[in-house]
């Protein structure tokens, strides 16, 4: 039996404990069989199904069009290479909307394999988060920057740097912890308040262009790898770039990165 297989599955439960030990984990997209098996090489402890598929994959302007079949495809794919991470599944656009139709949707990605759903939004997902949970499905909370709310937001700006908001943001994290949330993903948000957030919560925080004081770093397969076209967000680092190691040597310098600290660094954070 080989190493990697001998590697013990990624739970909640593992990631709760990892907090508790200041022990910091690595969270990266996977859409496919082929990065389902380098990310589990690398070390990876956290798979993400995201929405970002829409852009990254499918090649629209935002994660808007994505739908569950889509989300329920690239699962089954990320699944089959799997042998030790955690895979976490996007709920995409408007496929939470009512109680019904929440179930329905975190119990079909359930069954094609995620472990987790992520949702976003902020304290109105206390219910949603609730349901889900007493229905046995672990969650994560998306807050700070939410790409399906862009259109409301005004396009992708930095949150939660108006005091009143941050105040906003840590009080309505508190409540998604209450309410049975296993995770938050915190996005585009000052390094002080993805500290202040980290610091507030027991569950794990997962930062992207949070700073460095989450419990956990989270970017998209094309980002690390400087494949997606156009100038890349402030919170992206390219690990392949002058890398002599390829693909996996690359994410997996991006797993030790996140671990021993120093990914993100200064010049990838929001003050």
């Amino acid at each position: 039996m080989s190493t990697q297989s001998q590697k013990k599955k990624v739970t909640v439960t593992t990631l709760q404990q990892m907090k508790r030990d200041g022990e910091r984990f690595a969270m990266m997209t996977a859409y496919d069989y082929c990065q389902s098996v380098t990310a589990n090489k690398a070390g990876v402890d956290v798979m993400l199904v995201g929405d970002s598929l829409g852009m990254v994959i499918q090649g629209h302007d935002s994660s808007l069009p994505v739908t569950v079949e889509d989300i329920a495809y690239h699962v089954r794919c990320v699944r089959r290479g799997n042998t030790h991470a955690m895979i976490m599944a996007d709920m995409p656009f408007m496929s939470y909307f009512n109680e019904v139709t929440t179930l329905e949707n975190a119990a079909s990605l359930m069954r094609d394999g995620a472990h987790m759903v992520k949702l976003e939004g902020a304290g109105w997902l206390g219910k949603s988060t609730q349901l889900l949970a007493r229905h046995g499905i672990p969650v994560c909370a998306h807050m700070g920057l939410t790409p399906q709310s862009v259109n409301h937001l005004g396009g992708y700006r930095v949150q939660g740097r108006d005091p009143g908001q941050a105040e906003k943001i840590i009080a309505e994290a508190k409540q998604l912890e209450t309410a049975g949330a296993s995770v938050i993903l915190l996005e585009c948000v000052p390094t002080s308040l993805g500290k202040a957030v980290s610091e507030a919560l027991e569950i794990p925080v997962i930062g992207i262009g949070a700073g460095p004081h989450t419990d956990a770093q989270v970017l998209v397969w094309h980002d690390l790898l400087g494949l997606y076209p156009g100038k890349p967000a402030k919170f992206v680092k390219n690990f392949l770039e002058g890398n002599p190691n390829g693909i996996e040597g690359a994410v997996r310098d991006y797993v030790t990165a996140v671990k021993d600290g120093s990914f993100p660094a200064p010049e990838h954070c929001y003050e």
